[in-house]
């Protein structure tokens, strides 16, 4: 089967506007993103989808391959999904643009759960919580799987909640995981997916993953031992800078 990474890029950020094209280490954001992702084994091609002219000509200056979108989508996966519904492509897969430092294995690692199984629509992957800051941080999403891999549910709250073990209001340390947002769709599903309306639990965390699952659908997870570090502000770029150059 085929397989295209699609990397949604946009310009407007509450928090850091043109955050894709942040200078990191002497390389804008999306070029490391895109670079990164390309030696990625499982890939047959790696392409930008943006609503900004000045990121599609960054793209193309460093010999990448970008298209022009919709400005009006409400996320990324709609962004994505305009692309893939021209392409030929069997799998899909949504690489976040602000990973500057994401690791190509974590790709293949969720691509290949659908070249095995062909009833699976879609995976993701989590990786172990290591800290209580993490554990309790709205801004880490969490998730618990089945005995077979497959999600029960994604929160932003602690989950499991060990009752025994936190009656003392101390995190606990535990089987807990972190969700990478990073997923492989099946093309077909991604188009359906989109045309899906907005759930109630989906709303409520503000997850859309979370619509997958109440519509009735699987996702797959699969456990990394890579970490993921997203910029989310310019400080963040410190970080990642330290990461890359080390």
């Amino acid at each position: 089967m085929k397989a295209v990474a699609i990397i949604p890029a946009r310009y407007a950020s509450s928090r850091f506007p043109g955050k894709p094209l942040a200078i990191i280490a002497g390389r804008p954001m999306i070029q490391w993103v895109y670079e990164r992702t390309q030696k990625a084994g499982l890939l047959d091609e790696t392409i930008v989808a943006t609503d900004d002219e000045r990121i599609l000509k960054a793209v193309q200056d460093f010999g990448g391959k970008a298209v022009m979108t919709s400005p009006a989508y409400r996320n990324g996966s709609e962004r994505i999904a305009e692309v893939a519904a021209g392409l030929d492509a069997q799998v899909i897969v949504n690489v976040q643009g602000d990973e500057p430092a994401i690791e190509p294995a974590m790709i293949d690692q969720a691509i290949a759960p659908l070249l095995k199984d062909k009833n699976i629509p879609v995976s993701t992957l989590k990786t172990p919580i290591e800290n209580a800051a993490e554990l309790i941080s709205p801004h880490v999403v969490k998730v618990v799987t089945d005995n077979q891999g497959y999600a029960l549910y994604f929160s932003r709250s602690p989950i499991p909640y060990q009752r025994e073990r936190w009656k003392d209001q101390i995190a606990p340390a535990g089987n807990h995981y972190k969700h990478i947002g990073l997923y492989a769709y099946r093309r077909d599903f991604l188009l359906q997916f989109c045309r899906m309306q907005p759930t109630l639990l989906e709303q409520a965390e503000e997850l859309e993953q979370l619509r997958v699952l109440e519509n009735g659908y699987k996702i797959k997870v699969i456990e990394t031992r890579y970490k993921s570090l997203g910029v989310d502000t310019p400080e963040d770029i410190i970080k990642v800078e330290y990461i890359l150059k080390s």
